[in-house]
């Protein structure tokens, strides 16, 4: 390792974005830092632009940049930066996106003052119409093992879904063989909540360090689209059922029914998104297509023993034991209640 940090930063279509994301991360107060940038095969001129901010900016030499032939997507670029960091400790961005001229340093007093493995820092996301919104962490310190996962799982979105915005040791990440897995979609989400089951130490800061731009027309973004493929709804869901295979190690842990109803929601989410547009799904979506999304990660007997949130688990289960048709109903009811739908 030559460096204390890489900023990897995966590049596909983004030549309007580029040169403000780069120059955001080459504003690091922090010194020790590689900008690892990966190709994504975009051809729409992003990387001239890099390649021009490589030439003349005085921390030019700092960055390298990894080419792929052909388009890979965002799971295969973030796996390369993974295999390729020269970084004690790895932060992602996304080539869109802009960070806080302190982030790394911040981060990495932290990594020195708590021994930390992962620093996660808050971050602000800003909408295309202006509207801005802060997801901000409490100041807190998670340094037994598994309480990182027991926060993470304790309630919905208890921690970003993002792989960005974390500063990770990179060597969890080799030792372990965590890699994004080979989807277009919710690829983070599921890196993310997996890794949390492999760190032991970590810390959380209120500080906002990521400016998060939403924009109109991403894959993460239904609600500016008026046709939606049934293709990207089955890929989100092959993605959580990612999740579901890797909970069989993590049964015997505490916060296994907390994990378990994270992801019974998370597809209870999926459905109601399902439900309310599913019109503009093509092809059309089945009511047995749907009960399909709400098959439990865990048996009835499994819930059964749990120590915490049974009912809440026994309700997803038989909600997704009921007919196709039933299943949708009560979908659509508490989707209705819930202002889901």
């Amino acid at each position: 390792m030559g460096v204390d940090v890489t900023i990897g930063i995966p590049v596909y279509k983004s030549v309007e974005f580029i040169r403000r994301a780069l120059e955001s991360a080459l504003g690091q107060t922090y010194p020790s830092i590689e900008f690892l940038i990966v190709d994504d095969a975009g051809h729409d001129g992003a990387i001239d632009v890099v390649q021009s901010i490589k030439e003349t900016h005085f921390r030019g030499s700092q960055i390298h940049i990894w080419s792929h032939k052909e388009n890979l997507g965002v799971a295969a670029s973030r796996n390369d930066i993974i295999d390729n960091a020269q970084g004690e400790y790895l932060y992602f961005m996304d080539s869109d996106d802009m960070i806080a001229e302190d982030t790394i340093e911040v981060m990495m007093q932290n990594v020195r003052q708590y021994n930390a493995e992962i620093v996660f820092g808050s971050y602000k996301k800003i909408e295309t119409s202006g509207k801005e919104v802060i997801y901000q962490y409490p100041a807190l310190q998670l340094l037994k093992k598994d309480e990182l996962a027991s926060y993470a799982y304790r309630k919905y979105a208890g921690i970003q879904a993002s792989a960005c915005n974390y500063l990770v040791k990179t060597s969890i990440l080799r030792d372990s063989n965590h890699r994004f897995i080979n989807t277009s979609f919710w690829e983070d989400f599921v890196f993310t909540f997996d890794l949390v089951t492999l760190i032991s130490r970590a810390v959380l800061l209120p500080n906002i360090t990521y400016f998060y731009m939403c924009r109109e027309n991403s894959l993460s973004n239904y609600q500016q689209r008026k046709t939606i493929s049934k293709d990207e709804i089955l890929h989100n869901v092959r993605a959580i059922d990612h999740l579901k295979q890797t909970s069989f190690r993590l049964s015997d842990k505490a916060y296994f029914p907390n994990r378990c109803l994270m992801i019974a929601r998370t597809y209870f989410y999926i459905a109601c998104n399902v439900i309310k547009r599913r019109h503009d799904i093509s092809p059309y979506i089945s009511d047995r297509e749907i009960k399909l999304l709400m098959k439990h990660p865990a048996s009835f007997s499994e819930i059964c023993n749990f120590h915490n949130v049974r009912i809440k688990n026994l309700s997803f289960y038989f909600l997704g034991i009921l007919p196709p048709f039933l299943c949708v109903f009560f979908i659509r009811c508490i989707g209705k209640v819930k202002k889901m739908i």
